[in-house]
């Protein structure tokens, strides 16, 4: 078999429903974090967690919007996070919708100011690990999609 015959192949469940399944997945273990206090919200936040005990880290989500897209500052720590994933085997998926996003989370900050959800970590919240279905199902997503060579999936998150 050649490599253009494999271009054409999908060995990924392909399809609206496969996609839906993941942003739901992805919209429960969001609030299944939260309510858990098993989540970090924020760039800086992140990238402080990481260096400091990346093997607590479960999960990872970048999230923009289109003008996001033009911030250089923000893309290259998007950049950063995503090696930094890659080197601890941190499955990591994208979002491009943030007040979808917001609304899963809800405001959080009592300050009033909007809380950077840039970049959000979910992580496990003792030894023992965390065993959430859809954590499972995600990384069973980010899994099929890496074998299809998209390293980082963009996730629609439901209505």
């Amino acid at each position: 078999m050649t490599l253009e015959e494999t271009q054409g192949q999908e060995p990924v469940p392909a399809g609206k429903d496969w996609m839906q399944g993941a942003g739901k997945a992805l919209h429960e273990l969001l609030v299944s974090a939260q309510r858990r206090g098993c989540l970090t919200a924020g760039v800086y936040e992140s990238a402080k967690l990481m260096n400091i005990d990346p093997d607590n880290v479960a999960f990872c989500v970048l999230a923009a919007d289109e003008e996001d897209e033009g911030d250089i500052a923000l893309q290259i720590h998007f950049t950063l996070i995503q090696a930094f994933c890659c080197e601890n085997d941190i499955d990591i998926v994208r979002v491009n919708d943030l007040p979808k996003l917001a609304a899963a989370l809800g405001s959080g900050e009592e300050s009033g100011e909007p809380r950077d959800l840039h970049c959000i970590l979910i992580t496990n919240p003792n030894e023992d690990g965390w065993k959430d279905p859809s954590l499972e199902k995600l990384n069973c997503f980010c899994e099929e999609s890496r074998n299809i060579n998209e390293w980082v999936p963009t996730i629609a998150l439901p209505e």
